[in-house]
């Protein structure tokens, strides 16, 4: 009995190393194959390049544009600022009645933050803003009203608008102002380059699986007679697909790899007349570059258009070719 356990033991031992040994030769295969199909490249340099660049700057303006709606939509983001709303006091208003309003409007859960600015301080600011310095001091009187600016809580244009009419109420407010218009504009430009973006990959990366395609159809042609003796031996479709799909992998790596650097490249030249533009307007912004879950977005991109080209080609023209009978 323990002779027959034994021997069961020694059976399920045996057939978990061969297990074992068929998943790692399976490995060490593909990875074999892998490197061929990476030396091919190496072998028809003027065709692997030319596969390359085309799939790389395919991919470079879909990436780069899309780098710059992500840096507009920053640019948008960091000028929620711009929906305050400045609410003119009447000149007959009270100092308590304005304290009063500005009490009523903290207790507001649609308002941020309130700030008054009095009469002295909107002519201390215009003195400084206009130039006109001493000049203003022969005034007999302040002709500026007292302003409170207020922060809504929700910057949308639609909601600063709503709070806009609601706060113009307001018994000793002679009007309100929310100066959005810009920022609407840019938002609607934003959503039209995301637009354009989608559109423009779309036919650019179409127009890579097409390329990709072909490049393997070739390939595929030159070695039509190395594969019909694969054919004569036993070789499975499968098996004499592999090494084409791991050229398409390959193509997708290098494309990706270009894509990224151009994108980078593109954006580093932009960077100078943004800087400029920045300057004029004093602010501090800075263009944000590709981070990596993009990169590998980009990465994973040119693999999947670069494989599924190849799969598109050798799946019909590899079961296509059958060796010549006797």
């Amino acid at each position: 009995m323990s002779i027959l356990f034994g021997g069961r033991a020694s059976g399920a031992r045996t057939s978990r190393i061969s297990a074992v040994r068929r998943f790692l030769m399976f490995f060490v295969h593909h990875f074999r194959q892998a490197l061929a199909s990476l030396g091919e490249l190496w072998r028809t340099p003027t065709a692997s390049v030319l596969t390359i660049v085309v799939l790389g700057l395919s991919l470079t303006l879909p990436a780069t544009l899309h780098l710059l709606v992500k840096n507009a939509q920053q640019i948008s983001g960091s000028f929620a600022k711009a929906a305050e709303i400045n609410l003119f006091i009447r000149d007959t208003a009270s100092a308590q009645q304005i304290q009063s309003l500005i009490t009523i409007l903290q207790a507001d859960k649609q308002i941020a933050s309130v700030q008054h600015i009095s009469k002295a301080q909107a002519m201390a600011e215009f003195q400084q803003a206009s130039g006109f310095g001493a000049a203003l001091n022969y005034l007999t009187d302040n002709p500026l009203p007292n302003v409170l600016v207020v922060q809504p809580l929700n910057t949308e244009p639609a909601a600063a608008r709503a709070l806009m009419q609601q706060l113009s109420n307001e018994r000793i407010v002679e009007f309100a102002k929310l100066d959005l218009e810009w920022l609407t504009r840019l938002e609607a430009i934003v959503r039209l380059l995301q637009q354009a973006v989608f559109a423009i990959g779309l036919l650019l990366l179409s127009a890579v699986l097409f390329i990709v395609s072909n490049t393997i159809r070739l390939s595929i042609i030159s070695k039509r007679e190395e594969i019909e003796v694969m054919k004569l031996v036993g070789a499975t479709d499968a098996f004499i697909q592999r090494p084409f799909l791991y050229t398409g992998f390959w193509y997708g790596v290098l494309g990706g790899l270009l894509a990224f650097l151009v994108s980078e490249a593109l954006l580093w030249w932009l960077r100078g007349a943004i800087s400029e533009i920045t300057q004029l307007y004093q602010s501090d912004f800075q263009i944000q570059p590709m981070n990596l879950p993009e990169f590998l977005s980009v990465i994973l991109l040119a693999v999947l258009l670069g494989v599924v080209g190849s799969y598109l080609s050798v799946r019909r023209h590899i079961r296509a070719i059958e060796p010549a009978g006797p």
